[in-house]
Parts: structure tokens; C-alpha cells; sequence
């Protein structure tokens, strides 16, 4: 059992040294030292070439047939709380006023967490050290937060996450008194307006009963009405019938037919006869009316459908098979694109590596199974996975430095913070950095209990639980910048700002309290 300061220091160490990069790339920056154009080379340097370095390091090593198990749920907590964060944003976007440009971002910054430097920073801190096995688990924990990372990647961009900071800038602009005053109403509509609502729909229900009532009962008047009709008619027939029979001279089937008032349709003949030569014999007035019903919207189609379709006799179909398939080849396309991304590529790649025996012995020594080895007595490619890990290790304090230029190019407002959404703003950063851990605590401990995962596995435990302590991902700074068609994402920034303060905070707690939970 660790002690209280033991566990403060070692929740906080990590962060400290977090702190120290994110400060040193905020200051080069601020001082025109690091360009946007070296930034953005820096950052493509960190996710083309060192971050696929080192999940392959990392992986490779770690990944077994006796814990590859731990996939299934590593991939399921990943999308619990992508959902939960959606579910976060959303509650927040329905009581608070939201920038019109951030009606959707809200969504994804709520959703996707910073799931690349920070938490690989951190964790591999605290699992290098005590009270973990240093290296095995460090290894182990980085090979766990590939499977949060090939996650957001598939979910961000093949799965089209990205297109909803992209709506955001489809249509004109809304003022933001006019989406203040909307959002009033719907939150009065919420608060106040169900008692309303249920006295309503309790007073309909009282009036429909009331209605059935009185539909019943003229029913039942209406049918005794019919029945005292129809016995006086019964009478009133039988008398002109006996009539009738002492006068005429003619067969009953002929004297009835002129007593029993107008024919029915289905006994009459001459209707029908005619309704079918009208139908057979005289198209005219059809087509007529089909030339009257097309020819508006054959004046409306037509600019539209004959650039694109020149030649060919059925305008209303054509245009929709190119339009669906042009869709789903741009979706196959951009899926494509995402999984041979050099970071997702390497992280499907070192699986079947990792689990078939011959192959990973050419990497790492796997007892049982005997290989070649090198000159120098190690597997024949060993020094793949040293040069992997070498170039890999840039890949945290590299994207460490990139987050500290990206906050210290957000323009953060000085004297306009009443026009800001606040309530927006307060609640998101306190519902991820806050509500989510405590809601991750306990997901993870119910997991547990169900056998999903498994207890003595405190590695995975610790990884599950340190990823509902993340603030959104600096990812869509970039994505907001490129749809805004200005190069600027003002209304992100704000909402990103409280996040990484509160973030030194909550994740020390957490931190803490989980090496309590598990030590």
C-alpha cells in the first residue's frame, strides 16, 4: 500500500515533466521561433514516422495469444466514452447557447480526446516506475493505447466524425442573440414547460374518453332510430306489395323492379358498360391530363438533369445511380486512405506480428519456437525494433511541443468574455474533465466485476481508467482551421482553454485514486 505523498508524487510527476514540453513549445512559439510552417512539418514528422515507429516498438513485444483478449475490451471502453462524451456535449448544447460556426464541433470536442501524446506521456511515466514492473508494463501500457488510438482514427475519419466540424460551416451565419433567445426558449420549453405538457396531455385524454362516450351513445340512439325505420318500412312494403298484387297483371319480377326505389351500382349495367367504353375507346382526356400533370415538372428537370445526362431518355433515374455510387466510392475511398495512414497502418500490421510465433521471432526472442539468429546471437531482425524504438521515442516530446504551439497560436479573448458562451463553455470542460472520469471509474470497476476484464491485469485497469480523463483532442484545431476557410478557429479555442487547465488537476486525482484502487 503506497502512501498518500507517495501517491501525490507519483501522479504528478509525469505531468510536471507534461507541463515542462508543452511550456517549451508555447515559448519558441510566442517568440516567432517556430513558425506555422515548421509546426505543421513538425507535427507530420511526429504522425507519419515516429508515432507508427513506436506503436510497431511497442506492440510487437507485447502482444501475446494470453493477452490479446485485452483488444475486445480496450476497443469497447474506447467507444463508451467516445459515446458518452457525445452524450455530454449534446445535454450541454441543449441548455446552453452555442456559436452558430459550433453547433457541431461542440459534438466532436466532446466525443474525441487527446489520445495520442498525452496520455503516452503520462502513462509511460507512472508504468516505468514503481509500483509497476518498469519496463514490461511500460511496454504493455503503450501497446494498450494503440487500440484507443487505431479507435479515434477510424471513428474521426472513415466513420465521418470530421464532417460534423465541417457542417458547421455549410449555409450562412446566425447571430448570436438569435441562437441566445432559441435556446432560452428551449430551455424554459425544458425546465418549466413539462408540468404543462402532462396537464395537457392528461386533460386530451379526459376530453377523448368524454368523446367516446358520446360517439357511444349516439351509436346506440342512431341504431335503435334505424331499427324502428326499418320495421316501419317493412310494414309500409308488405302493404304495397298485397296492393300490388290485386291489380297487376304481369310477372312479379318485372312489377318489383319499379317499387324498390333507385338501383344499386352493382345492378345496373349501363354505367359500367359505359365506364368501360369511355376507358377503351377515348384516351384523349387521359393523356391530356398526363401532358397537364408533366409538363411543370419536365420544365424543372430538365436544366438541371441534361448537363449530366446527355442521351438519355429517362431524365428522373439516371441521375441517381452516378450521384450514390460517386458517394459510396468517395466513402471507400477516404476509409481506405485512413487505414493505410502510416500510423494505422503500423498498428494493423504489428497484430498478426505480434500473435503468429514464427513471425515474431524474427523480431524478439519467443521461447519455444528457434530462428537463425544474427552474428550477434539476437533475432535476424532485431534491429528493426531498435530502430523503431529509437525514432519512436521522439514521437512523445515532439507531439508535446506541437500542442504547446497549437494553444499558443488559439487567440484567447481578453475583453469580449461576456459575449462568449460561458455556460457552454464551464459545463463541457467540467462534464469531460469531471462527470467522465467518475463515470470511467466506474465503468471499468463494472467491467471488472463481470469478468470483462480481468483484475489482475492492473495494467489495463489503469489504462481504461486514465482515458476518461482527456481533454479534446488538439486534432480539430487543425480540422477547424482547413473548413473554415479563414485559417482560424475562434469559437474552438475558447472551449479548449479551461479543458487543459482543469486537466493538471483532474488528472492527478484520478491518477492517484487509481494506483490507491490498484496498489
Amino acid at each position: 500500500m503506497l502512501s498518500v505523498g507517495e501517491l501525490i508524487w507519483a501522479s504528478s510527476r509525469p505531468l510536471i515533466r507534461l507541463v515542462l514540453c508543452v511550456t517549451c513549445g508555447f515559448v519558441i512559439t510566442k517568440t516567432d521561433n517556430f513558425p506555422p510552417i515548421a509546426a505543421r512539418g513538425a507535427g507530420q514528422v511526429m504522425l507519419n514516422i515516429a508515432l507508427p515507429c513506436l506503436m510497431f516498438s511497442k506492440i510487437v513485444p507485447a502482444f501475446t495469444s494470453d493477452n490479446i483478449g485485452a483488444l475486445g475490451p480496450l476497443v469497447l471502453v474506447a467507444v463508451l466514452y467516445e459515446v458518452m462524451g457525445i452524450m455530454v456535449a449534446w445535454m450541454v448544447k441543449q441548455f446552453f447557447w452555442v456559436p452558430h460556426r459550433f453547433r457541431y464541433g461542440i459534438l466532436v470536442a466532446g466525443g474525441w480526446g487527446n489520445v495520442g501524446d498525452i496520455p503516452t506521456s503520462v502513462i509511460m511515466s507512472i508504468t516505468g516506475a514503481s509500483p509497476f514492473d518498469s519496463e514490461k508494463d511500460q511496454t504493455l501500457a503503450v501497446a494498450y493505447i494503440s487500440a484507443f488510438i487505431l479507435v479515434f482514427m477510424i471513428t474521426m475519419f472513415p466513420m465521418g466524425a470530421n464532417r460534423w466540424v465541417a457542417m458547421d460551416y455549410v449555409g450562412p451565419d446566425v447571430e448570436p442573440d438569435e441562437v441566445r433567445e432559441a435556446i432560452r426558449v428551449k430551455r424554459k420549453m425544458i425546465l418549466y414547460g413539462w408540468p404543462r405538457l402532462i396537464s395537457q396531455l392528461i386533460r386530451r385524454k379526459s376530453e377523448s374518453k368524454l368523446q367516446e362516450d358520446d360517439v357511444r351513445l349516439n351509436e346506440a340512439g342512431f341504431i335503435s332510430e334505424k331499427n324502428e325505420l326499418d320495421d316501419r318500412n317493412s310494414k309500409e312494403g308488405r302493404t304495397l306489395t298485397s296492393r300490388g298484387r290485386h291489380v297487376a297483371f304481369y310477372d312479379d319480377a318485372t312489377t318489383v323492379v319499379p317499387t324498390e326505389g333507385p338501383r344499386s351500382p352493382v345492378c345496373s349495367p349501363a354505367p359500367t358498360e359505359v365506364g368501360a367504353r369511355s376507358r377503351l375507346t377515348s384516351p384523349e382526356p387521359a393523356e391530356t391530363l398526363l401532358r397537364s400533370q408533366t409538363q411543370p415538372s419536365e420544365t424543372q428537370l430538365y436544366p438541371v438533369v441534361l448537363p449530366t445526362t446527355a442521351g438519355s431518355t429517362d431524365p428522373l433515374n439516371t441521375p441517381k445511380k452516378p450521384q450514390r455510387r460517386t458517394v459510396i466510392l468517395s466513402h471507400i475511398r477516404t476509409f481506405y486512405k485512413s487505414l493505410v495512414a502510416p500510423a494505422s497502418l503500423a498498428i494493423i500490421l504489428s497484430f498478426p506480428i505480434a500473435l503468429i510465433p514464427q513471425l515474431k521471432a524474427l523480431f524478439v526472442d519467443v521461447p519455444g519456437v528457434h530462428i537463425s539468429p544474427a552474428p550477434d546471437g539476437h533475432p535476424p531482425l532485431a534491429f528493426f525494433i531498435d530502430t523503431t524504438s529509437f525514432i519512436g521515442a521522439a514521437s512523445v516530446p515532439l507531439g508535446l511541443i506541437c500542442l504547446g504551439s497549437a494553444l499558443a497560436r488559439l487567440n484567447v479573448p481578453k475583453n469580449n468574455w461576456n459575449s462568449l458562451p460561458l455556460g457552454a463553455i464551464s459545463f463541457l470542460a467540467i462534464g469531460k474533465m469531471v462527470l467522465t472520469p467518475v463515470l470511467g471509474v466506474l465503468m471499468v470497476k463494472g467491467l471488472t466485476n463481470v469478468g470483462l476484464i480481468p483484475a489482475e491485469d492492473k495494467v489495463l485497469r489503469f489504462v481504461c481508467i486514465f482515458f476518461s480523463c482527456l481533454p479534446t483532442a488538439t486534432t480539430q484545431v487543425f480540422l477547424t482551421q482547413v473548413y473554415s476557410g479563414t485559417g482560424e478557429a475562434e469559437h474552438l479555442s475558447p472551449f479548449l482553454i479551461p479543458q487543459y487547465i482543469l486537466m493538471f488537476v483532474s488528472m492527478t486525482a484520478l491518477s492517484a485514486y487509481t494506483l490507491h484502487l490498484l496498489f
